[in-house]
Parts: C-alpha cells; sequence; structure tokens
C-alpha cells in the first residue's frame, strides 16, 4: 500500500514538473513576445532613452524576473518533502517577493523623477 501510494505521489511530482516547465516555456514566449513589441514601439516612437521608455523596459525586466521567482518557487514547492517544508518555502517566497516588489518601485520611482 505504501509503495502504491510513493508511486502515486512520484508520477504526480512528475506531472507537475512537466507541467510547469510547459507553462515557464508558454509565459517565457509571451513574455518575449510584448518585450519585441514594446521596443518595436519605442523605436518607432524613439522614446527608448526617454525615462518613459527605460520605465517600460525595467518593467519587462521586473516582470520577467518575478514569473521567473514564482516558477522557481512552484518548482520547490512540487518538490518538498511534506507540508512543514512547504510553509517554510511559502513564507520564505513571499518574504523574497516583498523584498524584491520594494526595490522595483523604488527603481521605477528614481526613473521617473529624472523627468526634466
Amino acid at each position: 500500500m505504501a509503495a502504491e501510494s510513493s508511486e502515486a505521489s512520484s508520477g504526480l511530482r512528475d506531472f507537475a514538473e512537466k507541467s510547469l516547465e510547459q507553462a515557464r516555456g508558454a509565459v517565457g514566449t509571451l513574455l518575449e513576445a510584448g518585450r519585441k513589441t514594446a521596443d518595436t514601439i519605442q523605436a518607432t516612437a524613439k522614446t527608448a532613452d526617454s525615462p518613459e521608455g527605460q520605465a517600460v523596459a525595467r518593467g519587462f525586466g521586473f516582470a520577467q524576473e518575478n514569473i521567473t521567482s514564482i516558477f522557481d518557487f512552484a518548482q520547490r514547492l512540487v518538490r518538498a518533502p511534506d507540508l512543514k517544508e512547504a510553509a517554510r518555502l511559502q513564507a520564505d517566497f513571499v518574504r523574497e517577493q516583498a523584498a524584491a516588489m520594494e526595490k522595483q518601485v523604488a527603481e521605477l520611482k528614481e526613473l521617473g523623477s529624472t523627468k526634466t
């Protein structure tokens, strides 16, 4: 009985990991398409060097960093051996993301304050 449960758990974990990798790839493709579209618009409007253009570029960078963090967290969560470890991972993730968001907001404010 325990062996069957372990096999099912392992199979489910493998399925979850493969699903996460597929989702990561799909979101990465979507982000890259969005970045290319923004780059094209900025080049056409000649705004890439403006504070607004820099903010857009950093915004896409932040989005990519945040999504990567989410997928990395999800992958660690899928591999957690028990609920205690899953809860610890969740607490760490929330703390790390709050710090990252604070830094990102500060950087975007800084870009906004460089307007001339």
